[in-house]
């Protein structure tokens, strides 16, 4: 029935007697009410708090707004969910390619959403409905909301909130803090202190000095005028930003605007960008409370007919945690849902999957029991106050912290019950696996001798023919600068993975991911990649061009040609031509590619390459090893 969903019509808000909406939400995606769709998830959280709650879905932003003024003025205000992705990598490859379909709109169009969805809504609703406050959330504004790279202009941006006109952020996972908007603004109370909000104010004493803000409690950035002028202080801002984010209490953010002349910390600006730090992450019984909510996990019925790519690969999988403690340089999730792990109850996740059981196209096959990080269900550090002094980007890089529990009997017993249920022929093991955390020790025999279970399990039982994991690189430099363990770990995990197999008598196959020029990553890297994964006798598919996505270190990295840590220069293959010259190691078996690949490695001087690759006796004199100079100028300059 139509009323089991969020009305998206003034029709259906008819249908449940309601004459006023308290807050409209207006999504980037097609309206799946499922709990891996952010804009379904925001809107069952704020009806459950008892708002009477609409989602208008890819509004048209043509002509004369209709979609925006449909169904009018909002008693609270208005919310912006772009999309579960970044609306330029959603459409975009990292070649700046449309991509072949956008997979969370109906028959996977690519008109159904503009580019930068959060600046193009909130300029419409500013000019229809000046004095309603506009709040932003979702992956987009949440990543853009301070100064930041943007990879499609090649430019530095600053916040979100200053392109867009918005009133606040919301950043990160947003139930608390949405719901403590929507209580405050009902109740005409102030909202500037709420947790995990961004938003632009004069200064401390609404004045305009940045040194108003210094309390020691606060983090002052460089401005984004200054920023604009240098891009080691934007490597600084970055480096400052991604310390507090893995704080498990961070201070409060403030990025002064507006003002050519202002230097960090002194002078005037125009305004200020305040980001409050996040509230704690939720606990497992308030994440089990917003899994629970009363999703039809059903596209709305105006999509009958109609396939949205997103959903197909969803449906029928299940989200068991939150958070993820890798920390890779490149990666949004732990700036995003940030590194401290909560786990759903066993119980939670039980009763979930019988309704999808009940649903009538499930066959028996959960396509997936995951997380950010699978086998990070329910792994927290041991001691908490430990944790709590804690800023490392990551629990498990250069190697894994000591007061991490890393047992996985949780998530054995987890998968022990799920399998156990009436209807469950199958259930798959299909988001990213760590596999460093399987080849580790921690000297507990219980706890290894459950890991070395787990891994044989996921293998045998939860792997449908291929198990994907992701070294992303070969080169242990260009591994160190992404936070990725060394290549050698991978060489363990194969030979694990293929020694099971053999005792199962499974021809199982094991399918790597590797990123091409990523910042740090030379040509002499890539041969190097190509020669290694030949001998591991890997005929790569899972490979892709590094797509600089908002606010994280690669990509300010990318923008900046710095180490954002250490400030040192990093070679950056940032043309087509050097990007295509990276990229095409990844295909040396194909004949087409061959001759450009040994120009390539004559050029560089790495003729022993060839012979590696192609078994061509090599009769020219081989190259000696780089000195540490050689070293270091290749690192620079890529040669």
């Amino acid at each position: 029935m139509l009323t089991d969903f969020l009305p998206t019509t003034k029709k259906e808000c008819e249908l449940r007697g309601w004459d006023e909406l308290d807050i409209i939400l207006f999504s980037g995606d097609a309206y799946v009410d499922h709990p891996s769709f952010g804009a379904a998830v925001i809107g069952r959280v704020l009806e459950a708090e008892g708002y009477r709650v609409a989602i208008v879905p890819q509004p048209d932003w043509h002509g004369d707004y209709r979609d925006f003024k449909k169904l009018g003025r909002p008693r609270l205000f208005f919310g912006i969910a772009p999309g579960c992705m970044d609306s330029m990598v959603n459409k975009y490859t990292a070649n700046k390619r449309l991509r072949s379909e956008d997979a969370y709109s109906p028959d996977g169009r690519h008109d159904c959403r503009p580019e930068y969805p959060t600046i193009v809504y909130t300029k419409i609703l500013k000019q229809l409905f000046p004095d309603v406050p506009v709040v932003l959330g979702g992956i987009e504004a949440s990543m853009r909301r301070l100064s930041h790279y943007d990879y499609w202009q090649d430019r530095l941006r600053p916040s979100i909130l200053v392109e867009s006109g918005a009133d606040f952020i919301i950043y990160g996972m947003g139930e608390k803090p949405i719901a403590e908007i929507a209580k405050r603004l009902s109740n005409g109370e102030d909202l500037s202190d709420i947790p995990q909000i961004a938003y632009i104010t004069k200064g401390a004493q609404g004045g305009t000095k940045a040194s108003e803000w210094d309390n020691g409690e606060t983090l002052i950035l460089h401005s984004h005028e200054e920023c604009l002028r240098s891009k080691r202080a934007q490597a600084e801002n970055i480096r400052n930003i991604e310390i507090e984010s893995n704080k498990m209490h961070p201070q409060r953010i403030v990025q002064p605007i507006g003002s050519p002349n202002l230097m960090k910390g002194s002078g005037e600006a125009a305004a200020f960008v305040v980001v409050n730090p996040p509230y704690p992450p939720l606990t497992t019984e308030e994440l089990d409370a917003v899994y629970e909510l009363p999703y039809t996990r059903l596209p709305h019925p105006k999509y009958k007919g109609k396939r949205i790519p997103a959903f197909d690969m969803i449906k029928h999988s299940v989200t068991i945690h939150r958070g993820c403690f890798g920390g890779c340089a490149f990666c949004t999730i732990s700036m995003h849902q940030g590194k401290f792990v909560t786990p759903r109850s066993k119980e939670s996740i039980l009763r979930e999957v019988k309704k999808i059981v009940q649903q009538p196209d499930f066959k028996g096959y959960l396509s997936d029991l995951g997380g950010p990080s699978a086998n990070m269900y329910a792994m927290h550090g041991r001691n908490e106050k430990a944790c709590a002094k804690c800023s490392r980007h990551s629990c498990i890089h250069p190697k894994v912290c000591p007061n991490l529990n890393t047992d996985h009997r949780p998530l054995l017993n987890l998968y022990h019950a799920v399998d156990a249920l009436p209807g469950i022929k199958k259930s798959l093991v299909s988001s990213g696996v760590r596999y460093d955390l399987l080849l580790h020790q921690t000297g507990t025999p219980d706890i290894d001798q459950a890991t070395r279970q787990y891994t044989r399990e996921l293998i045998t039982r939860h792997v449908g023919g291929r198990l994907k994991v992701a070294p992303e690189h070969t080169s242990e430099q260009v591994l160190h600068f992404m936070r990725k363990p060394s290549f050698r770990l991978f060489h363990d995990f194969k030979r694990l993975f293929d020694r099971i197999c053999r005792e199962e008598h499974l021809n199982y196959q094991l399918i790597p991911y590797f990123i091409s020029s990523h910042p740090g990553c030379t040509l002499a890297d890539m041969a190097e990649l190509a020669a290694e994964t030949k001998q591991l006798n890997f005929h790569l598919e899972q490979v892709q061009d590094f797509t600089p996505t908002p606010m994280t270190i690669s990509t300010e990295a990318y923008y900046t040609g710095l180490d954002p840590l250490t400030l040192e220069p990093l070679y950056i293959a940032k043309t087509q031509q050097q990007k295509l010259a990276q990229r095409q190691f990844f295909f040396w078996y194909q004949p087409q590619q061959r001759a450009a690949i040994e120009r390539t490695l004559r050029q560089i001087g790495r003729t022993d390459l060839i012979r590696r690759l192609y078994n061509k006796p090599n009769t020219e004199k081989p190259s000696s090893h780089p000195t540490p100079k050689q070293k270091n100028k290749r690192r620079r300059t890529g040669y």
